[in-house]
């Protein structure tokens, strides 16, 4: 997000339940997207109230710090936390099909929005967004392997164009 001090530290944004997870980084990527991300060593990770902050090798000073704001940091998958059961990875959803409890082609997910009291799942139906609550009573079925989600549509959620 931001550089912080002047010995090289960045603040990051975290995406994660739990920052503390930052503590056990070595190596990171950190780039544009995972194609064109660079991978880095850390040197240390500092997780308090206020956040978490990442000193990398190749950061010595708040010039070099501000130039990593703006990147995506990804971790190798080897490095990813373990799930609980019933849920995935945002990167592991993004692009899948979404479909009707008929079967009907609804869309592709192409965004998790995360929101204090729930996730919602925006859904390019056709070049319109389709917004639906990331909860049991919408989402029927998420099949990572199938590379499909199956859900449930009420009125007022998908206008006839």
């Amino acid at each position: 997000m931001k550089p912080f001090g002047i010995q090289g530290e960045v603040v990051v944004q975290t995406m994660t339940d739990s920052p503390a997870r930052f503590k056990k980084l070595k190596r990171v990527f950190l780039g544009a997207d995972e194609a064109t991300a660079v991978e880095m060593e850390v040197e240390y990770v500092r997780v308090g109230e206020r956040g978490v902050r990442l000193k990398l090798m190749a950061t010595r000073d708040r010039t070099s710090a501000e130039r990593m704001v703006g990147g995506l940091l990804f971790v190798a998958e080897k490095q990813a936390i373990r799930l609980k059961k019933g849920t995935h990875f945002v990167h592991d959803l993004l692009g899948l099909q979404v479909v009707d409890e008929n079967g009907d082609e609804v869309g592709i997910l192409k965004d998790v929005l995360k929101l204090p009291g729930h996730d919602v799942y925006v859904i390019d139906n056709h070049g319109r967004e389709l917004m639906v609550p990331a909860v049991k009573e919408f989402l029927k079925e998420i099949n990572i392997p199938a590379r499909r989600i199956k859900v449930h549509l009420i009125e007022g959620m998908q206008d006839e164009q």
